[in-house]
């Protein structure tokens, strides 16, 4: 099973440090060739993006930065496991060298999960 795992967190506009990259840069190295980490990526400040919503037939564009969220997405992950508690499991580790915020853990849906319905 794949599981996306989307890391929120506060937006502090601070790089990380040399000693968190070198711990991040470990955990990402080691999930890869274990074989559980598909994929992994991080995401610029809030003050590049967009958000794009469409209501009513209305599309509106806001750029950044989102000063009025709390929590913006940091970055995300594509997991595999064998199971949610795995995949909750190496969520756990991640947010060990992240630090404070969050992650929201989503199963993707696969073609064959469709099967049986």
């Amino acid at each position: 099973m794949r599981f996306l795992s989307i890391y929120k967190s506060a937006e502090t506009g601070l790089p990380p440090t040399r000693e968190e990259m070198a711990m991040m840069g470990k955990l990402i190295e080691d999930g890869m060739k274990a074989g559980y980490l598909v994929s992994v990526e991080g995401c610029l400040p809030s003050a590049t993006g967009a958000r794009i919503r469409r209501s009513g037939g209305t599309v509106t564009v806001t750029d950044g930065p989102f000063t009025e969220a709390k929590e913006v997405i940091g970055g995300f992950a594509l997991l595999q496991a064998s199971s949610k508690e795995e995949a909750i499991d190496y969520v756990k580790q991640f947010l060990q060298v992240a630090g404070d915020g969050e992650c929201e853990l989503r199963q993707v849906f696969e073609a064959d999960q469709s099967a049986g319905a």
